[in-house]
């Protein structure tokens, strides 16, 4: 079921998964190990480094081709979680990062001597009021010193370069509440001895998330990416970027449940004919197939407007929210399929069922979205 756009690099992404079948994401997950063999070949094909441009070694493509890429990954029966980021965070150096950090940061991140994969926002306190975020930075004799709290932080372990967002000044009640956050890049590859702390988070899937723990830690001001004060503008366009392609994800979900529970349906016979003969079973599929398809058409629509420089906030918004309903439900319809066997580790649906999961909840959850697009676009009260 490949997409009818992109269609040579879907293919080649499919090529790619091909060499690493379910069997090795269950291995990994079981032993909950980073998929770094996965990664290099995604690396070294340039897929990763797809946004980048070419003046800087990358592929100079856009935000339309890399929906591309993390879907097929997704639809592959792969976990694109592992490697999503480096994608998302790159919109805020390309967009808002001086000349100096792309030319020091991304011909490294090209040619794979450079892991960009995390993005330090969240907090245990604030939650997805991103405004009101507590990690705070004060510049010293050119140095900013970072002291805080940061969770849900992804593939620290397993990244060089991450993003952070931390107030440089007092939240000010009765203006702009985003004014006083800066957006920092923050080299990892010896950060534990300098004050910053990791912890691993137990979670549900196999994402890599950490807790961060930073006592007075030390970045060049150089790596002040924008303008101090104003980094929220900067890690919204990361933002942005980071809910169309997790809604590309999701479509590549969805695709892969409808895939799966067709193809059991046709072969599963009880009393004497295919399960899928039957309209309880292959209704809900074909539902499934309808809202996936509508659903990826708002993603392109998203990936088009970001990729044009247009405002895209509601869009980006809408195409997570349907996305990852359709792939919910479509993960749900395969569940119902399988029936027992649904539960078996063997037949990988209850993984990627457990991954799709997350998408109702992170990066932005439905309600929150619900909230904006009632706000912004319909003009209703504002409720939070």
């Amino acid at each position: 079921m490949l997409g009818d756009d992109f269609r040579e690099i879907r293919e080649s992404v499919e090529a790619l998964c091909r060499r690493y079948p379910e069997s090795y994401w269950r291995g990994l997950e079981e032993c909950r190990r980073y998929p770094s063999e996965f990664i290099a070949e995604m690396t070294s094909a340039g897929f990763l480094a797809c946004l980048i441009p070419e003046r800087w070694g990358g592929s100079g493509l856009g935000l339309g081709e890399a929906c591309a890429i993390l879907e097929e990954v997704c639809r592959s029966g792969a976990h694109a979680g592992a490697c999503h980021a480096q994608m998302y965070v790159m919109a805020s150096i390309l967009r808002h990062g001086s000349e100096e950090q792309k030319n020091a940061w991304l011909p490294e991140i090209a040619k794979g001597r450079i892991r960009f994969q995390s993005f330090a926002v969240t907090e245990p306190d604030t939650g997805s009021d991103t405004t009101r975020l507590k990690t705070a930075a004060r510049k010293v004799n050119g140095t900013y010193l970072i002291s805080g709290q940061k969770v849900w932080t992804s593939r620290v372990r397993h990244s060089d370069l991450m993003l952070l967002l931390a107030r440089t000044s007092p939240i000010a009640e009765d203006a702009d509440r985003t004014f006083g956050l800066s957006a920092f890049l923050v080299d990892l590859r010896d950060a534990e001895s300098k004050g910053l702390a990791i912890r691993d988070i137990d979670a549900m899937i196999n994402h890599h998330a950490c807790e961060l723990f930073l006592d007075e830690f030390p970045v060049p001001e150089e790596n002040l990416v924008g303008e101090a004060g104003r980094g929220f503008r900067v890690v919204l366009d990361s933002m942005n970027a980071e809910r169309i392609l997790i809604a590309a994800e999701c479509i590549g979900d969805a695709r892969y449940f409808i895939e799966k529970a067709s193809a059991y349906a046709s072969e599963r016979v009880v009393f004497g004919r295919p399960i899928g003969a039957n309209q309880g079973i292959q209704f809900p599929i074909a539902r499934s197939y309808a809202e996936t398809s509508a659903s990826s058409l708002m993603v392109r629509r998203a990936a088009s407007l970001f990729d044009s420089g247009k405002r895209c906030g509601a869009e980006a918004n809408m195409a997570k929210l349907l996305a990852a309903d359709a792939s919910w439900r479509a993960g749900d319809a395969a569940m119902q399929t399988f029936g027992g066997f649904a539960f078996s580790k063997e037949f990988n649906v209850e993984r990627k069922f457990r991954e799709t999961r997350l998408y109702q909840t992170a990066p932005v959850s439905t309600n929150l979205i619900l909230s904006y697009l009632a706000e912004r676009e319909l003009n209703l009260p504002r409720s939070y």
